[in-house]
């Protein structure tokens, strides 16, 4: 099956757009909720935006993205209003991009999943630190700046993924020189920058932990094609060790997910490199693994949910600890319904591994525990419902249909 343009990317270069006035073009966008809000967002800034997906889209030949055309006016709105911002976390990203264009913004506290306390500290000093007042208002957090950002040497406390980006994108159009240190490395950090860079930005230490921008004083609209989404690659990695079988991830990049693979390999599922992917097979129980979950090279947090209902069907004990966000473990009470024998204490789960799960009905409380929970119900004994599947669409486009043409007995239901 075939791997699209990352979710944690598309949103993020989507913003980016508002930095160039003029016509921008983003290809292998997924077709997912999650895009259609960010687009809405972007109108209400006062774009056009266009999203143009397959008209017959068939997950197994990889028609399942498409092309975001942004037109961006000369002159942007600045105010984010909650009502679209509350369904989309990754909506913070307007904050740097509006500011470094109109010089003042107001963007509504925004919401997402609820996997715990994602709070912008970071982004508020960082950009107080390039000039800016900002301060939250009404549930708004506001910003403005009397003239251009000016440089600064940056530091992040944690590397995160977020403030890096709106930094970053506020720096890019900054007078003078900035440094941005302890910055994220994940891949969609080095796609953002890319993007920037064909805009006309000036980036140095790309994929490394010390970002350095020469603010430029305009920026040009681009055609830019999103990086592989490695959470969905990483996903299919995970279904044949959790249910069993073979899965061939196409356009999934083996360097992206070194440590995920390795310790399924290590687990005893078959982990097979090729020139377009990766192929995992697994026809046995494997072996319980212990995860931590870390900033990118490490264990991804988006992916823990899938390790934590692997360990609740492997042979031994495994011990998953959570470094990123502290309500992940909302997931481990669902997969108990399933029958999984497991406790958690703060930030660390230890899950004792039992030969099978018992279907029951079960609620997604985000994206990941929503398609974790629809891998443990394939290895469990009976039917398994999984209610609030929506959060499943914000993040995976196809994901029922992607199951069944594995050979996955999935359906999707209405239910009133």
């Amino acid at each position: 099956m075939y791997v699209g343009g990352a979710k944690n990317s598309a949103l993020k270069l989507m913003a980016a757009s508002l930095l160039a006035p003029g016509r921008s073009k983003i290809h292998n966008v997924p077709d997912i909720l999650d895009v259609d809000v960010m687009g809405q967002l972007l109108e209400r800034l006062g774009c056009t935006v266009a999203i143009a997906h397959p008209q017959d889209a068939d997950p197994t030949r990889g028609l399942i993205s498409g092309t975001v055309t942004i037109d961006v006016p000369q002159e942007l709105k600045w105010e984010a209003p909650y009502e679209l911002v509350r369904r989309l976390r990754a909506s913070i990203a307007v904050l740097g991009p509006l500011v470094a264009r109109c010089h003042r913004a107001s963007v509504a506290l925004p919401g997402g999943d609820a996997i715990g306390s994602r709070g912008l500290d970071m982004h508020m000093r960082g950009l107080q630190e390039l000039g800016a007042r900002v301060w939250i208002e009404h549930g708004q957090v506001v910003a403005d700046v009397p003239d251009r950002f000016a440089g600064a040497n940056l530091w992040l406390d944690f590397p995160s993924v977020g403030a890096t980006e709106n930094l970053l994108m506020a720096a890019v159009l900054a007078e003078g020189h900035t440094v941005i240190d302890n910055a994220a490395r994940e891949p969609e950090i080095v796609d953002l920058c890319q993007m920037l860079i064909s805009m006309g930005a000036r980036i140095d230490g790309i994929s490394t932990s010390t970002l350095v921008i020469e603010g430029v004083s305009s920026l040009s609209p681009v055609e830019h094609t999103t990086v592989t989404d490695r959470i969905v690659a990483g996903t299919w990695a995970f279904a044949p060790a959790i249910a069993g079988g073979t899965v061939t991830v196409e356009g999934g990049v083996h360097a992206h997910l070194d440590l995920v693979l390795d310790k399924l390999a290590a687990s005893g599922a078959e982990v097979t490199d090729h020139a377009t992917g990766f192929t995992v097979s697994s026809d046995k129980q494997l072996k319980a693994f212990d995860v931590v979950t870390l900033p990118f090279p490490g264990f991804p947090t988006d992916l823990q949910p899938f390790a934590l209902a692997l360990a609740s069907i492997s042979e031994g004990t495994a011990m998953i600890t959570e470094n990123v966000f502290e309500a992940r473990f909302m997931f481990a009470q669902e997969l108990a319904r399933l029958g999984a024998d497991l406790r958690t204490d703060g930030h660390h789960a230890v899950v004792r591994g039992r030969r099978e799960l018992s279907g029951a009905p079960v609620v997604a409380h985000d994206i990941r525990a929503g398609a974790a929970l629809v891998l443990a119900g394939l290895a469990a004994q009976g039917t398994t419902t999984v209610a609030e599947s929506q959060h499943i669409d914000r993040g995976y486009p196809y994901f029922a249909e992607v199951l069944r043409s594995l050979g996955a007995d999935v359906e999707r239901m209405n239910i009133l």
